[in-house]
């Protein structure tokens, strides 16, 4: 009787002693300024055994993450990965490439690549879970490009100065953006801040600067400025804003195939968008069946150099407490079958200082013109006060 009243206990707390082993991460630090390697520290690891790798120096290297669950890449103060001079050996590489992987954590590192070869981080076929954090990215085509199916949340990553664009999403790929900066230092090389096909991204706390369009969505992409505070519930700015100081900006959104921009929690901010020639450059363009929609207060275009609100190609656009003020064309400009609606909000949407405030061809409509503050000039013949016309 006693063997058996003590051996229970004992078994028990050697099957809880193995389990505890199975799950703790394995630890290992790659010190690169003594000529380790990242990339066969990790081909030889087994990918499905939680791991934590901690990084130290400058990596020059191809660096593939394939098939791992449960990785953590740290990088310790100054860790930094570097392209190196040799080929990347396959189109579909990248300087850091996490493929097929989940749960893939990469925090604290310097990433450097060059702007005609490769992205600096590539993220695909059908990764999910994967956080990139406090990054601080140079160059690379896109500075991340996440691709086929992927779910990716982002946050304090800074990324500048990419051969096009700091952060491409596609192929139905999901992202969450939190309080980045994508900068060009100049202003001069065509670059996207944020380039998204048949995808969606939520974002808040982000600056986009100096790119020719601030962010640019086909094909159905949904973009959500929308403060989720998932991961950071500490206060932060939740404005999304993008700026053009060097003048050299275009579009600060372009919509285009059915998509759609959404301001439910966060602010849009889009200061001096556009060029004086106007066109269709300006703050917002949506176009191609794609519509705007937002909450009240929710975006603010000044000082556009071309339109504010354009609304093309049979699209829809309602803004409520918006402020679009101060432009050198339009500032709601519908055309091409196309449709803009003030709607009813607890502020006016402000809409005045532009060249002309409320312009639409004969085909196109802007509604509820009695929810404007001030007298905006107009021209367009279809302007009503309400938002529909007399219903039965």
């Amino acid at each position: 009787m006693k063997c058996t009243n003590w051996g229970i206990p004992i078994l028990l707390v050697l099957v809880v002693s193995a389990a505890v082993a199975q799950t703790s991460p394995l630890s290992i630090t790659v010190d690169c300024n003594k000529g380790q390697s990242l990339n066969r520290t990790l081909s030889k690891l087994n990918p499905l055994t939680p791991t934590i790798v901690t990084v130290n120096g400058t990596c020059a290297e191809y660096v593939q993450v394939i098939g791992f669950e449960g990785l953590t890449l740290q990088g310790l103060p100054g860790a930094t990965l570097l392209q190196p001079t040799t080929g990347a050996g396959s189109v579909f590489n990248s300087l850091l490439f996490i493929e097929s992987s989940r749960s893939v954590y990469v925090d604290g590192l310097s990433i450097q690549a060059d702007t005609v070869t490769v992205p600096a981080v590539g993220i695909g076929h059908g990764s999910s879970d994967i956080r990139l954090r406090h990054l601080n990215i140079q160059g690379g085509t896109f500075a991340i490009s996440i691709f086929e199916h992927c779910q990716v949340s982002i946050a304090y990553v800074k990324a500048q100065d990419p051969g096009f664009s700091p952060l491409g999403v596609f192929d139905l790929s999901d992202v969450h953006l939190e309080r980045s900066a994508f900068t060009s230092s100049t202003g001069t090389s065509y670059q996207v801040g944020l380039f998204v096909g048949a995808s969606h991204i939520t974002m808040y706390g982000t600056t986009i600067t100096n790119m020719q369009v601030g962010i640019e969505a086909y094909a159905g992409s949904i973009i959500d400025v929308l403060d989720f505070t998932t991961y950071y519930a500490t206060p932060y700015p939740t404005d999304v804003v993008i700026n053009n100081p060097a003048g050299t900006n275009y579009n600060g959104v372009t919509v285009s195939g059915g998509g759609s921009l959404n301001m439910t929690g966060a602010k849009l901010f889009i200061n001096k968008p556009g060029q004086t020639y106007g066109g269709t450059t300006g703050g917002i363009l949506i176009s191609d069946g794609a519509s705007l929609t937002m909450s009240n207060g929710y975006l603010v275009i000044t000082g556009s150099n071309g339109q504010g609100v354009m609304a093309l190609n049979n699209s829809h656009a309602t803004v409520i407490g918006a402020t679009v003020t101060r432009g050198l064309h339009g500032g709601l400009v519908a055309a091409n079958l196309s449709s803009i609606d003030v709607s009813v909000g607890s502020t006016l949407t402000l809409v005045g200082g532009n060249s002309v405030d409320l312009f639409c061809d004969s085909d196109s409509t802007i509604t509820g013109t009695a929810n404007l503050s001030g007298v905006p000039t107009a021209q367009c013949t279809n302007l009503l006060a309400g938002e529909t016309v007399s219903l039965p």
